[in-house]
């Protein structure tokens, strides 16, 4: 979420508001199972699709009906940990003209979001939060489900859009999103897992289309694809991000909503450290000189530890989706982190937090496609064998972890 946060938090500031049905208001008593969040799920949409691994412990809950996102995963069947943070209060709202939050530990959305060649403000139109609207496309409007079998799923949009510009793009987007064995879990991030160790992955290979006449370019603007996950935070979760230490420029940007507090942020030997307790709303993105392929996050106090792969063009053009014009719409970040909070209100859509990652601009010709791949991995079990994985993918202690913000105040 960036200025992209500022709408999609704000956008949804009336979610909070809403009475909350019977099945919400339980649901919320404790944290879910994956098996409670599926039963909800199949209430509001009989078509998903459920992605399992060969033992049937490792699952994944897709859903064409809700533009082909990911809602959410498990690591142990039924009874185990429900991974991605679902927005109970947003399935039986009033549509909301701005966005509707409907959560989902890994959804694509398609940016800029904000400046010259926005997606999400009418020509002309100044790009303040009433003009701010999500286009339907991949906001409420179903996808096709083109094939599913137990391990993956595939689904496929036709999409339309006007940009700030005020030329029609003519996009198709192919969405494939398949479970991994742990076998190939341990090939593509190069790890070995012991029996102490309960797993889930699952990869999305997301393909955009020039589907229009004429070519994208830096004159008439190109779009990217943007991939959102969202997860459930914990009083001691931390989202861990490896980024290049001997490049030039900033390490991140830290200001999107106001500059995150000095004892929510930690830069340490090549990693940023951000906590993620859902508890103070910030944002942050790092630049493509700087962005690793690689982030995470660990809960201390639930033993879980989350891995994002994903791909970065390091010479590809990355877009700023700021809520401005002023600004050179080709210096964005490559990929981002956000923490929930309290809004100035004191409304909250979550708590949630997520880890982000986009592609560069999709400067196609008419038939040409761009392609991202964005997989997410969970593993719980006991720490020792955690702080292996975490050292070798994402070069950090677990003890020293729980240590950067051991004597932090709250916000």
């Amino acid at each position: 979420m960036i200025m992209i946060v500022t709408g999609l938090v704000i956008g949804c500031r009336d979610a909070g508001k809403n009475e909350k049905t019977t099945d919400t208001v339980e649901a919320e008593k404790k944290a879910n199972t994956f098996g409670e969040d599926m039963n909800f799920l199949k209430k509001r949409d009989s078509g998903i699709v459920i992605l399992a691994t060969g033992d049937g412990k490792s699952q994944v809950i897709v859903s064409p009906k809700y533009q082909g996102k990911v809602f959410t995963s498990t690591s142990n069947g039924l009874e185990g940990n429900s991974y991605g943070w679902i927005n109970y209060t947003a399935f039986d709202k009033v549509p909301d003209l701005h966005m509707n939050a409907f959560g989902g530990e890994d959804r694509l959305w398609l940016g800029p979001e904000g400046g010259a060649f926005s997606l999400f403000f009418k020509p002309g139109k100044e790009m303040v939060f009433d003009n701010w609207h999500t286009p339907s496309a991949f906001d409420t409007e179903s996808w096709n489900l083109i094939s599913s079998t137990k391990k993956q799923a595939q689904m496929e949009k036709s999409m339309s859009f006007q940009n700030y510009a005020g030329l029609q793009l003519e996009i198709n987007i192919k969405r494939n999103i398949e479970i991994l064995e742990t076998s190939e879990i341990e090939k593509l991030l190069s790890i070995s897992l012991g029996s102490q160790v309960k797993s889930v992955g699952f990869k999305t290979i997301n393909i955009l289309k020039n589907a229009g006449s004429f070519a994208w370019d830096k004159k008439t603007g190109a779009p990217c694809m943007w991939n959102l996950d969202m997860f459930t935070p914990t009083a001691e979760t931390v989202i861990i991000i490896p980024f290049e230490e001997n490049a030039e420029g900033k390490v991140a940007t830290t200001d999107y909503f106001g500059e995150i507090p000095s004892d929510r942020i930690k830069i340490d030997e090549g990693v940023l450290f951000f906590k993620a307790d859902g508890k103070s709303r910030g944002k942050l993105g790092i630049p493509p000189t700087r962005v690793k392929p690689v982030a995470g996050s660990y809960a201390a106090d639930a033993a879980i530890l989350t891995i994002t792969l994903f791909d970065v063009d390091k010479k590809g053009i990355y877009l700023n989706q700021e809520w401005t014009t002023k600004k050179d719409p080709y210096s964005g970040d490559a990929m981002n982190a956000y923490n929930d909070g309290p809004l100035a209100d004191g409304t909250q859509m979550g708590p949630f937090y997520e880890i982000e990652s986009v592609s560069a601009a999709a400067f196609l010709s008419p038939g040409e496609e761009i392609l991202h791949n964005h997989s997410v991995f969970h593993f719980t079990g006991d720490k020792e064998s955690l702080n292996v994985i975490a050292q070798k993918i994402l070069g950090v202690s677990l003890d020293n972890l729980v240590l950067k913000f051991k004597t932090n105040k709250t916000h």
